[in-house]
């Protein structure tokens, strides 16, 4: 069991085996550790980003079929999302209604303001992140972000992150030094991205405070 445990966990390192021995059933195993990971908020330690990397490699030598399996890893993604949300927002209005001596009230209703304001863009960016991605849906479920909205935006990071990886993989999988620094490539972009929005808002904050005065 414990051995099972591990190749599973580690199945980037060892993806070849498992195309051999399961077939077409890889397909199947992919998504559910897709699923898992954004799934179930137990399960933020599965492989992410370098399971799709190297998926997206397989792919360019043939063993995979890259569209179908973009495809299979895309709905397990929003599918996992989608799930983790409801469980969030099942959780959700108890935390709301009743008091807990360990949740902080005010601090839950400011995470509500802030999922309404700038939710799509966590959603989106938390893709790219381990363990952020795990746990944003479920926060955005607890804060009670507009379901159409977090779906909206659920498929689009979904979207950029099976596709964007599988790609990157698919062209560069047998390029060492992308392999190797794959997280810290990954990172660069998502912060490529966040960085400008995040200076924004504070330009935002610091032209309110005169006003505020």
């Amino acid at each position: 069991m414990a051995e099972c445990f591990h190749l599973i966990l580690h199945i980037d390192q060892s993806l070849g085996f498992w195309v051999v021995q399961y077939g077409s059933w890889i397909y199947l195993i992919l998504a559910l550790i897709i699923f898992g990971e954004t799934g179930l908020v137990i399960l933020p330690f599965l492989p992410g980003d370098s399971l799709l990397f190297i998926a997206g490699a397989f792919g360019a030598s043939g063993q995979l079929d890259p569209v179908l399996l973009g495809a299979i890893l895309l709905a397990a993604a929003v599918l996992g999302n989608t799930v983790n949300y409801a469980v969030g927002r099942a959780i959700g209005p108890k935390v709301f209604e009743k008091d807990y001596r360990f949740l902080d009230r005010k601090a839950l209703l400011k995470t509500h303001a802030f999922y309404e304001k700038h939710g799509g863009k966590t959603i989106v960016l938390s893709r790219f992140l381990p363990l952020f991605r795990t746990f944003a849906p479920f926060v955005a479920g607890v804060a009670a972000m507009n379901a159409l909205r977090f779906q909206f935006y659920n498929m689009i990071g979904a979207a950029a992150w099976i596709a964007g990886l599988i790609a990157l993989g698919y062209f560069f999988g047998h390029v060492p030094f992308i392999k190797d620094h794959l997280n810290t490539i990954v990172l660069i972009g998502v912060s490529a991205a966040a960085v400008p929005a995040a200076l924004g808002l504070l330009w935002k904050l610091l032209r309110r405070r005169p006003a505020d005065r």
